[in-house]
């Protein structure tokens, strides 16, 4: 990887990790690791651009037939393609159908970016992931091997401890806090060579535990709130993304688009984009 280079584009495609549930925001919109790694990215790069396909609660399958072309079309610098947890932690899971579709995202995003970029994505412990953990462990494997056939890049959190923390993760037990994705936003900006602005696998402070029957209460909260919903929709193959399109996706025309500064002049990261006029045919 090149140390301290430029990137002058950005692509995210994927499910609701990359979203960016649930960092939520006050206008009820979410930002996410990918919206703060572009924002950062922008201010390096004079006319940057940006666009985040993802979709909360897509298959692999999914994110292949809806994102991929969409993806390769735009010819980024960096595409980062996350997918397939969620298919590890259905009740019933073809583990070859995995990776059959992750292979052919990999096969054709990586000729039409300078630098794909993989994940092995973060995990909580707690019964319901680690009952799953074998297949998520599959899943990474592959990640990695299909990382080194086309020179694409793995960033991993699965194995940083920081990210396990439970403070780290919103009370579905699913999605990051706005701390986990900032973090995760600084693992990808050091995976693209660029100069480490903090350490993102520093753990937090240590904290007394809370007492048991708070943690009993927020179980009970939990189940009802969150895992149940959360297994009616895995039982009927219902998904929390049906009827949705990523932020920068036009469902009309069936193409993505370009976000760029709103403010090209403005010193520190984005805080406002614009659509980007559509370059002219060639």
């Amino acid at each position: 990887m090149e140390l301290n280079a430029s990137y002058t584009s950005l692509v995210a495609v994927g499910d609701s990790f990359t979203e960016g549930m649930s960092d939520l925001l006050a206008d009820g919109t979410y930002r996410g690791w990918a919206d703060v790694l572009a924002a950062r990215l922008a201010v390096r790069s004079p006319g940057f651009r940006y666009a985040n396909l993802a979709v909360r609660g897509k298959l692999i399958g999914q994110i292949v037939d809806e994102q991929v072309e969409a993806a390769a079309e735009l010819r980024a610098d960096v595409v980062t393609l996350v997918g397939g947890l969620n298919d590890t932690l259905r009740p019933k899971c073809d583990m070859g159908l995995v990776r059959g579709r992750l292979e052919e995202a990999v096969e054709r995003l990586a000729p039409t970016c300078e630098q794909l970029v993989l994940m092995r994505s973060p995990g909580r412990s707690g019964p319901v992931f680690d009952r799953f953990r074998p297949r998520v462990e599959a899943l990474f494997a592959l990640i990695d091997d299909l990382a080194g056939q086309h020179g694409a890049a793995v960033v991993d959190l699965y194995s940083a401890p920081s990210i396990a923390d439970p403070r780290m993760w919103d009370v579905d037990r699913l999605h990051l806090t706005a701390e986990g994705h900032r973090r995760v936003a600084e693992a990808v900006w050091q995976t693209l060579g660029l100069p480490a602005q903090f350490e993102w696998r520093a753990r937090m402070p240590a904290a007394a535990p809370p007492r048991w029957a708070a943690r009993r209460a927020e179980d009970i909260r939990f189940a009802r709130h969150h895992l149940a919903p959360w297994i009616g929709r895995r039982l009927t193959g219902r998904s929390s993304g049906d009827g949705r399109w990523g932020a920068q996706f036009d469902a009309a025309t069936g193409k993505a688009f370009w976000v760029t500064p709103a403010d090209a002049e403005a010193p520190g990261p984005v805080t406002e984009w614009r659509r980007a006029a559509s370059p002219a045919p060639s």
